[in-house]
């Protein structure tokens, strides 16, 4: 009966959605308080429902109860309990169920933190939240329910969880990766509430921009664990290979990169209010995309959930309703904005402009590749596919262009600069990256590599540029310590998220352009060479696992004459599916990664190993954590709680000099 009491709370979420995005915007539209004050408890008792059912679907897989279709299929009696509790999101209809668990707690947190948001604009963000909360929930009960039961012949043991899952990476990413994909959901209500509202003005920028910016932060997380996961797990060493999936993550984060630079200037000075409410669509749009293309089969991926095409027709009418219901309410509300002020060519809103292009060309141009193959099918143009080259081709020339021009916006003056003298110690930092940049890959390892050097000076640019506003701001305040007082969190959390992108730009430079790399036939007692090191293989050994069988090599790397490390990759079998796992053994330090893998057995006592040397390969995920940590600061800004106390007061001019 518990599997029992889990479906019924997920049909109770069911309705408590169904009321939550009705009753309130009811409210709303007949004046009456009493359904708008709704909004709050029916989103706290969507929250606790789905908690309950989330609950009992982790308690089927901790006693492993198999009648539970869902557990019978993604763990078995040999299942370490650690990844029997990742299990519950690692195939498709528990992934859901975490998708909604957390679109639920999203909406508890704007209940219990909106106390300086009118209670119509809250009820009615609410609303939409519960609105897409019916979508998702509906998905869940009419085609992935998690709770079918496989009775009255349930099996004795289960299948098992697919060992690509069965790391830690499964405990960490999807839930990361899914706070940032879900939190645009918010984003994305506060448009919509401000459209219906009639209100698009700074006031809603306001309100919005600080859950915009922790959503934005988790999937900066997200896609950084994800990364660097695969890097580990899959065993060849690469940390992004523009796969579908990968591309469905990296698309939302690009145009939720420049909603955040819209919402400032929108906060501001009141401009790109249009535009900014199409990106906030956008965003959770292309959320939405991502999720069709994981779920419905229609691209293959390692990381694909499930191959049905019903899921995936529901999906799409889903997403449909989405885009179609925005851009049509945005139609009928927004030929009415006007768009106050007016701005020069050189200022600060020409800059934010110019990067809300770039980040939108970019994540069309990403989004159209990993579509293409679709496109071509769907006309009978037959199976083709998009791979690297084409996004390299496309996606590192532009990047380097938003990167060379990120440095001018805090630099710029609101409205218009008049005095351009602020530029000059640009001309230094320039001639400084270029030097260094024009000699830094002559001190790395393989050939001159002019990309290289185009990567180091756009990473040592944009570090200058970005010291040099400090530096500026110091001087303007006098010292370190009014300065630090006075510029706010959101200026602090501008310069560290600028430094990871220049730290992420650098180790993706380095690690494409200078990784020695090595496929070799090796046996007990071989020696191969490695950059400045010595690999040699010791001897192979079989390890029994909780559920699977394993061959560990033991390799010794060796630097000169001294014992460097010992490192263990592994070749694994789990029991249950008797697929093969790589395991690769990784030695990380600051400037590289020593990376050995083991591939197949040749025979003979030999194997096929990949050896490599990955040069500031982990500066990718620094630099990546960094602009996730720069988000985290920024939303501690002191004017997201004056905000609250003066609810819809506008911003002072006064005020408008603390805002990044």
């Amino acid at each position: 009966m518990f599997a029992e009491f889990g479906h019924f709370a997920l049909v109770t979420a069911f309705a408590i959605a169904i009321c939550q995005g009705m009753i309130p915007l009811y409210g709303y539209a007949t004046q009456q308080d009493t359904l708008i004050a709704t909004a709050k408890p029916l989103a706290l008792l969507q929250g606790f429902a789905l908690a309950v059912s989330f609950a009992v679907l982790t308690h089927g897989f901790l006693v492993h109860d198999f009648s539970i279709h869902y557990v019978a299929n993604n763990s078995n009696l040999y299942l370490p309990w650690y990844f029997r509790m990742s299990a519950v999101w690692g195939a498709h209809e528990g992934s859901l169920l975490l998708w909604a668990l957390i679109l639920a707690g999203w909406g508890v947190a704007v209940s219990l933190f909106s106390r300086g948001i009118p209670e119509h604009m809250a009820a009615i963000v609410l609303s939409v939240m519960g609105m897409i909360g019916i979508g998702f929930i509906a998905f869940m009960l009419f085609t992935s329910n998690p709770f079918e039961r496989l009775l009255p012949f349930a099996p004795a043991n289960g299948k098992d969880l697919n060992p690509l899952l069965q790391d830690p990476g499964l405990i960490f990413h999807p839930p990361m990766l899914y706070m940032g994909y879900v939190g645009l959901s918010v984003a994305y209500a506060f448009a919509m509430a401000a459209l219906i509202a009639g209100r698009l003005d700074a006031t809603w920028a306001r309100w919005s921009r600080p859950w915009t910016t922790i959503a934005w932060s988790f999937l900066t997380f997200g896609i950084a664990l994800g990364s660097w996961w695969a890097y580990y797990e899959l065993g060849w060493g690469g940390w992004w290979f523009w796969d579908p999936v990968e591309n469905a993550s990296l698309i939302p984060w690009l145009v939720a990169t420049a909603l955040m630079h819209s919402l400032a200037v929108t906060e501001k000075r009141g401009l790109f209010r249009s535009w900014t409410v199409l990106l906030a669509i956008a965003a959770f749009s292309l959320s939405l995309l991502g999720t069709f293309l994981v779920r419905s089969g229609v691209l293959t991926s390692v990381h694909a959930f499930a191959n049905d095409p019903e899921r995936g027709v529901f999906i799409l009418g889903f997403l449909i309703v989405v885009i179609g219901g925005s851009l049509t309410l945005y139609a009928i509300r927004a030929a009415a904005v006007s768009e106050p002020g007016r701005f020069g060519w050189l200022s600060r809103e020409s800059w934010l402009l110019f990067n809300n292009l770039m980040l939108t060309v970019l994540a069309v141009s990403v989004l159209l590749g990993t579509l293409y193959p679709l496109l071509v099918d769907a006309v009978g143009g037959g199976k083709v596919s998009v791979g690297p080259p084409f996004f390299n081709a496309v996606f590192v020339p532009l990047t380097a262009i938003l990167v060379s021009f990120m440095v001018f916006g805090p630099l710029t003056s609101w409205q218009h600069m008049k005095d351009t003298r602020q530029y000059r110690p640009l001309i230094v930092a320039a001639i400084v990256s270029i030097l260094v940049g024009a000699l830094w890959p002559t001190q790395m390892l393989g050939d001159y590599s002019i990309a290289s050097a185009l990567g180091t000076v756009l990473a040592l640019w944009l570090v200058l540029g970005t010291l040099l506003d400090i530096w500026q701001r110091r001087l303007e305040y006098g010292s370190a310590w009014v300065m630090a007082r006075k510029v706010g969190a959101g200026f602090f959390g501008m310069w560290v998220a600028h430094i990871g992108v220049a730290v992420t730009v650098f180790g993706v430079a380095m690690v494409e352009n200078h990784t020695e790399h090595r496929d070799v036939r090796m046996g007990p007692g071989d020696v191969q060479a490695l950059g400045p090191y010595e690999v040699r293989f010791i001897q192979m050994e079989s390890l029994q696992g909780p559920n699977y069988s394993s061959e560990m090599g033991t390799f010794e790397v060796w630097e000169g004459s001294r014992l460097y490390q010992a490192v263990t990759p592994e070749k694994r079998v789990y029991s249950a599916s008797q697929m093969t796992m790589t395991e690769a053994a990784i030695d990380p330090g600051f400037t590289r990664d020593l990376y050995i893998a083991l591939g197949e057995p040749l025979g003979d006592g030999d194997w096929a190993v990949r050896l490599s040397i990955k040069p500031f390969v982990d500066w990718i995920w620094g630099g990546s954590f960094l602009m996730g940590f720069g988000g985290i600061i920024a939303i501690l800004d002191r004017r997201y709680r004056r905000a609250r106390a003066r609810q819809q007061q506008p911003v002072t001019p006064a005020e408008q000099a603390t805002v990044v």
